[in-house]
């Protein structure tokens, strides 16, 4: 199967029209890339959201606000987000904002910054975490992906210290530029190195099990079925 797509936006548009994360899943898990999905309490804010795009990953840390006459090793820790607004500023069109890092006792994620977010041309918000200004988000129709509403606020208990790194939630390890994609049923990571590929492949998965589903509602067992089309 020839690789359908030339640019990001061309892929991303054939992701959001025919696939879905289960069969992007199944593509890798093809592949051996097994361990490429977040914990399953990372969840849509509303069930139609739907996100994909590139990773541009933040790390943080837990951090006590100190008073200014104690010395710190590092500038960042002086800054009240540490480098979180800048990390902000700098998402590019259809990159999605991926923090991780310190513990799960504030939200990551808020309305302010899906409306900044939203008018770089980002494309969504992943986070191991809580996200809060729900109603805000939900307005905005921006794609957030957390464990769920949580309003205690992020700037007095932590900090970002490091963006556009390397990170991991769980077993999953996030490079940047990886694709994030995310539905209902969860979301997944997939590595550059191998997007072409996966997403090749998923395809071919998603079309054939159209096929499978029209040959199921005809009267086909499901043993028959998987013994024509290999496919289930």
């Amino acid at each position: 199967m020839a690789v359908e797509w030339k640019s990001d936006e061309e892929l991303f548009e054939i992701a959001r029209r025919e696939l879905f994360t289960a069969v992007v899943g199944d593509a890798m898990d093809k592949l051996g890339l097994v361990h490429q999905f977040l914990p399953p309490q990372v969840r849509p804010l509303e069930p139609s959201m739907r996100a994909i795009g590139r990773a541009m990953p933040l790390l943080g840390a837990d951090c006590v606000e100190t008073p200014p006459e104690v010395e710190r090793n590092s500038k960042v820790l002086e800054q009240p987000f540490g480098l979180m607004l800048r990390a902000l500023d700098d998402l590019k069109p259809n990159e999605i904002y991926f923090p991780a890092g310190g513990s799960p006792r504030y939200a990551l994620w808020g309305e302010l910054m899906a409306t900044r977010a939203m008018k770089l041309g980002a494309a969504g918000a992943v986070m191991n975490g809580y996200s809060r200004d729900t109603p805000g988000i939900l307005e905005l129709k921006f794609p957030t992906f957390s464990w769920g509403p949580y309003a205690q606020d992020f700037a007095a208990r932590a900090k970002v210290v490091d963006f556009r790194c390397p990170i991991e939630v769980e077993s999953v390890r996030v490079d940047p530029g990886d694709i994030v994609f995310g539905d209902i049923d969860g979301v997944c990571v997939i590595p550059r190195a191998s997007e072409e590929e996966v997403f090749t492949k998923a395809l071919e998965k998603a079309r054939g099990e159209k096929l499978v589903g029209k040959a199921i509602e005809g009267g086909m067992s499901a043993t028959e079925a998987f013994r024509k089309f290999g496919i289930m």
